[in-house]
Order: C-alpha cells, then structure tokens, then sequence
C-alpha cells in the first residue's frame, strides 16, 4: 500500500516540512511545526508541478510520538479531576457530536445524498466516515473531501485564534524532566499497542495505542515526566507533511460549491461549540479556553497539541475529544440508518 511508495516520489516532503515548519516558528506561529509542513506541502503540489507524496509510515511514527506525550500529561491527580467532569465532558462531546447535524442540512438543502450528506458532515475520523459511507451508499470522493477539508479549516485556524484572540493560557502543567529509562518502556510498548490496536481494526490506532500505554503507566507510577525536547515538535512535523499530502489544485477544484458549503458548516459548528463553551463555563469553574478547544471538530492528535502548546489543560481537551470520536463511531451508523428508514422528502 502506502509502504510501496518510491524513496523518489517521496524524498522532498520531510525537507519542505522542515522548511515550512521552520519559518513558521520564526513568524511565531502556534503549532508551527504541524502548520508551517502542512501549507508548505499544500503550497508546493497546488502550485508546482512536484507532486510531494506521503512519507511511508510517516504520520503514524508522528502519531506514535504524539500518543505517548499526550499520555504522560495524566497523573492520579488530573485522572480525578477529569472524572469528577465526567458529566461535563459528556455533555459537551454530545454537543459536538449533534452539532454536525447544521453541515447535514446544510448538505441536503443543496441537493446531496443523505448518505454523502451525513457522513461527510460527522466530526469523526476520516478513514472511519469513510469506511462507515461505504457500507451505506455514500459517495467516498465527497467524504474523505469533507473530512479532509474539516480537519485542515480546524488545524489553520484554530490554534491561531486562540493565540491571538485568547493570549496564552495560565500554565497547568509543568512537564518533569526527561527520564530515558521509562521512555525506554513506554516507547515500544506503546508500538506494541498500536500494532495491537491496528490488527483489531480499532480506530486511529497509532494515536490511541501509545496514548493508553503512557496515561496508564503515567497514572499507575505517578509519573511527572515529559518527552525530551524536540520530541513533539518532530511528532507535530510528521503529521504535518502527512495530512499536506492530500491536498492539491484538483482537491480544491473538485465541486467547488461541496467545499464551500463544507466550509460554512465547519465554522457554523465550530461557532456552536465555542457558544457551548461559554454556556459550560459559566456552569462550572473550568477554563473557557480548555472546554472551547475540547469541543472543536478537529482532529484529537491536533488539539491536545494546541492545548498543549498553550498551556491549557490537555487531558481536559484530550478526554473531551475523545469521548466526542467514541460517540461518532458508535452512534453515526444506528442513527444514519434511523433516519434513512424515511421517505427522501427531508
């Protein structure tokens, strides 16, 4: 598959990631690693006529990485205060999840499929919408167009308007010192667990595998230890390069007035999460920041990195956006069929 992928097709996208990722810290840009690989990549295959495939294996080692910082920001204490919001996250991933329903009708207002239409529009991971549309009649180019699309409008402008609207959160974590010898454990066997959860065909298992192996360990042994430094940056600069690979100039030239309305839905849902947000916050005494960023649309890997890039509460963020991912996969299907069970009037 992705792995036959010629070392000639491929050589240039982790040096025009790197190039990218570079200027983009130089700007002061947030997430600049992940976001200065990802326009540099879209740049060169939109304009050029080098048409930069993925690194073979790439984004999931960047995933790997990821996962396991992510993981060690839990401690027995931030498990308690997660799960003492359990009720909280919920409702708010729920509010995330049935926000979608704005792109459905927006998608069916313009004459789209209900299949296309629902499963283009559901805040869940790409490969599994488009795994779910298969089963039920969808258009596939549309949904991974969709889910694509949804990720990069989240990704661009997320991370910056939180920075330049919002200002760095107060720091809630402090990373400990690198300690190689539990690094050395938990690397491979957060691998180990990925593979695992890869052969179960369990969803994005290069992320959750080593992100369950380092929480755990990170909360049975109390850890208070952090990647060394660069480490997430290179994780942020892998999934960067992969995630730019699949746009080029037919991407965007493909049915213009899909990506549009795609468009307006994404923002339209991330306008409703953010109102949410304020409504959650005013209930409680949790960070407005945090709880706006655990109720994006965007991708879980992408999120924590923003919460963790400024200074908010990452397993907040990361708990919420994953109890939204859980609802998507177990609920899209039942409900699509639910509704499809209709006349097509609506």
């Amino acid at each position: 598959m992705s792995d036959r992928v010629p070392f000639k097709a491929w050589w240039g996208t982790p040096l025009v990631g790197l190039l990218g990722g570079y200027l983009a810290s130089q700007i002061g840009w947030p997430l600049p690693w992940m976001v200065g690989s990802l326009l540099a990549i879209i740049l060169v295959r939109c304009l050029t006529p080098w048409q930069l495939a993925e690194i073979p294996g790439g984004r999931k080692v960047g995933q790997w990485i990821i996962g396991i910082g992510i993981g060690l920001h839990f401690t027995p204490v931030v498990m308690e205060q997660v799960l003492s919001h359990f009720g909280l996250i919920f409702l708010g991933a729920l509010i995330t999840s049935l926000s979608a329903v704005v792109g459905v009708w927006l998608m069916r207002r313009t004459g789209e499929d209900r299949a296309t239409a629902f499963f283009s529009s559901m805040p869940g991971g790409s490969g599994e919408m488009v795994n779910l549309g298969a089963r039920n009649g969808a258009v596939l180019s549309r949904v991974a167009a969709g889910q694509s699309l949804r990720v990069l409008v989240v990704v661009l402008c997320v991370p910056a308007a939180f920075k330049y609207l919002l200002g760095d959160g107060a720091p809630v974590f402090h990373p400990g010192a690198v300690d190689w010898r539990w690094l050395a454990f938990l690397l491979p066997a957060g691998a180990l667990a990925a593979w695992l959860w890869e052969r179960l065909r369990q969803p994005n298992p290069w992320l959750f595998g080593p992100l369950l192996v380092s929480a755990a360990v990170s909360i049975g042994w109390d850890l208070h230890i952090g990647l060394p430094n660069g480490g997430s940056q290179i994780g942020q600069w892998l999934i960067g390069s992969g995630l730019g690979c699949h746009f080029n100039r037919q991407f965007f030239r493909r049915a213009p007035s899909f990506m549009g309305r795609t468009l307006i839905g994404t923002v339209l849902t991330m306008l409703i999460a953010t109102l949410a947000a304020l409504g959650l916050s005013a209930l409680t005494h949790l960070d407005l920041r945090s709880l706006t960023l655990g109720m994006m649309p965007g991708g879980i890997a992408e999120m924590s990195l923003t919460a963790e890039t400024l200074q908010l509460s990452v397993p907040l963020v990361t708990a919420m956006q994953v109890m939204r991912l859980l609802f998507v996969l177990f609920l899209a299907e039942p409900l699509f069929r639910y509704w499809n069970r209709e006349p097509e009037s609506v």
